[in-house]
């Protein structure tokens, strides 16, 4: 993508999905232990992605090394329940059919 940045669906561990926003999903360990240690009362954490599979859908027309481009319509499902997607996409070139 010369120098834009980009990222392929096999760019899903967790050294590229950084931490964000606030996980409330009591399957997360973290947010057990908080609201267990609140006496029950839902207490959110920090979100730290646990992601165990590509994102979908892939660009159907790009790829880089063989590997589809993520686009700004795919998403990543996270272990604890939720779902990751772009909020806010690098300008570059449209994904075409």
């Amino acid at each position: 993508m010369g120098s834009l940045p980009a990222a392929t669906i096999a760019d899903f561990t967790p050294m590229n999905i950084p931490t964000f926003g606030m996980c409330q999903s009591l399957a997360n360990p973290q947010v057990a232990a908080a609201t267990a240690a609140a006496f029950g009362v839902l207490t959110p954490m920090p979100c730290v992605p646990s992601v165990v599979a590509p994102w979908a859908p892939p660009s159907t027309c790009t790829k880089a090394n063989a590997i589809p481009l993520a686009t700004v319509q795919s998403q990543c499902l996270c272990a604890f329940g939720g779902m990751i997607s772009v909020q806010t996409p690098v300008n570059g070139p449209a994904d075409t059919e």
